[in-house]
């Protein structure tokens, strides 16, 4: 039997999951996130930080990959993300983009009344282990992987059939009592498909990175759906859209 932990993070959520012998974060976190993560664990549950065993980065977003490499370095935890060829945050849009994302987190950070933080974390990563879609999660075969690209091209949810309940990091985004899609989506026809492949599964509970634990019901995601872009929604595009409306301005 496991016991779920949620503790708030930095901007978001964090999944921790609580075996006799083990535990698995089911997302990699911000880089602020890490004293918080490192104090639930010594001091709340009163166990060593060497019993944290695995570390999932559901995707390259600095909330949700930024403390993963510092706490594998630091306690040799092991590291697991989506099988997709690639980094990313590669060539030279990647490294604009990396620091749009960290400068987008911080903004988050400050609509929240947070306090400014380094927030800082590698663009690449190399992980142990390397997911493919449906397969059990090393070393916690309770959980399995499903792939819900769209966000980008290498999210995944993680599903615990036996509890009924599937994490879906950034899959939606919960908005007072409606749920809406994250912010940008690269890929529409994936994400399309992510969210029918999720409303399928059996379960009583989603667990969100942004919206803590919801059951959504049948309207709530019909109105998901029918709110999933038909375009890739991403800030090049978004840029361009309000370059094109100043040039337009100036023309008339």
């Amino acid at each position: 039997m496991i016991k779920l932990h949620r503790i708030k993070g930095y901007i978001q959520d964090i999944y921790l999951a609580e075996y006799a012998d083990k535990l698995l974060l089911l997302d990699g976190c911000c880089r602020a996130d890490i004293a918080s993560i490192e104090s639930f664990i010594t001091i709340q549950l009163k166990r060593p930080m060497s019993d944290l065993k695995l570390i999932v980065v559901t995707h390259m977003h600095p909330d949700h990959a930024g403390a993963a490499q510092t706490l594998r370095k630091k306690y040799g935890t092991k590291v697991a993300m989506a099988n997709v060829a690639g980094q990313w945050y590669s060539g030279i849009d990647g490294r604009l983009m990396h620091l749009t994302d960290m400068l987008l987190t911080l903004w988050v950070a400050s609509r929240k009344k947070k306090q400014k933080k380094f927030i800082y974390y590698a663009r690449k990563l190399t992980p142990d282990y390397y997911l493919t879609d449906l397969q059990f999660l090393p070393g916690f075969d309770d959980w399995q992987v499903h792939f819900t690209q769209g966000h980008t091209d290498r999210d995944i949810s993680l599903y615990h059939q036996a509890s009924a309940q599937v994490y879906v990091a950034d899959l939606m985004v919960k908005v007072r009592d409606n749920f809406i899609p994250p912010y940008p989506v690269f890929y529409p026809k994936r994400y399309f498909s992510s969210l029918k492949k999720i409303q399928a599964l059996p379960v009583q509970q989603v667990l969100l990175a942004h919206g803590a634990s919801v059951n959504l019901t049948a309207e709530q995601w019909q109105h998901l759906l029918a709110l999933a872009p038909s375009q890739p929604a991403t800030h090049w595009r978004t840029v361009k859209t309000k370059l094109k409306r100043v040039l337009l301005n100036r023309e008339y």
